[in-house]
C-alpha cells in the first residue's frame, strides 16, 4: 500500500493565509509516501512545508508560482499506475473533460491529476481516472468564489487504487471515495 496526496491551488499567502487547521492535523509526517501538487503554492515556504510532510514531492507550475523551475507537465509511476500531472491553466476550456482526456492520452497515463479550476472532481473516464483535488485552502478563482477546501488521498495497492476525496464543509471534513481497478491485461506489454 502506497499513500499519495494530491493537492493544489493553495494560493498562500495571496488568497488564503494557510491550510485549514483540520487539514493540517490530518496531514502528518511519515504517513504519506508521495505528494503530487498541481501548483499555485505561490511561495517557497509552502513548498518547504509539503516537503517536510514527505520528501517525494512532485509539483507542476501554476501561473502564480514564484518558482519557474516547476515543469508544465510531469509523469511518474507509482506501483502499477502511471500518473500524469499538470496545473490545468493550459487546458482549454478550463476543466473540460474531453480536453483533459486528450492530455491523458498524450501523456499515456491511467490517472491524470489537474487543478486550476479550484473545483473538486474525481471520476472514472475512458478506462482511467481524472482527478482535480480542488483548492486545499478554498481559495477563490475566476471560476468559483465559494469553493470548499479539499484534497485527495490515493491508496495505491497492486492493480487497485482507492481515491479518497476530503472536503471541508461547514467546519467538518467529509470523505467520499472512488475505487478503481486496473485490468491485468492493461499491465502487460504486447508480444513482439
Amino acid at each position: 500500500m502506497v499513500l499519495v496526496l494530491a493537492i493544489g491551488d493553495l494560493h498562500i499567502p495571496h488568497r488564503a493565509p494557510d491550510l485549514p487547521a483540520k487539514f493540517k492535523s490530518m496531514l502528518v509526517t511519515g504517513k504519506i509516501q508521495h505528494i503530487i501538487c498541481t501548483g499555485n503554492l505561490c511561495i517557497k515556504e509552502v513548498h518547504d512545508y509539503l516537503k517536510s510532510l514527505c520528501p517525494s514531492l512532485n509539483v507542476t507550475r501554476g501561473e502564480y508560482d514564484e518558482d519557474s523551475r516547476y515543469p508544465e507537465t510531469k509523469t511518474l509511476t507509482i506501483g502499477q499506475f502511471k500518473l500524469g500531472l499538470c496545473h490545468g491553466h493550459q487546458i482549454v476550456p478550463w476543466g473540460d473533460l474531453d480536453s483533459l482526456a486528450m492530455l491523458q492520452r498524450q501523456l499515456d497515463v491511467g490517472i491524470l491529476i489537474s487543478g486550476h479550476t479550484h473545483q473538486l472532481k474525481a471520476y472514472k473516464h475512458e478506462g482511467g481516472v481524472v482527478i482535480n483535488p480542488g483548492s486545499a485552502t478554498g481559495a477563490y478563482s475566476s471560476i468559483t468564489y465559494d469553493a470548499n477546501p479539499s484534497f485527495v488521498l490515493m491508496d495505491v495497492d497492486g492493480l487497485r487504487v482507492v481515491v479518497y476525496v476530503y472536503e471541508l464543509i461547514d467546519g467538518e471534513v467529509k470523505v467520499d471515495k472512488i475505487d478503481f481497478k486496473k485490468t491485468a491485461a492493461a499491465t502487460t506489454l504486447p508480444a513482439q
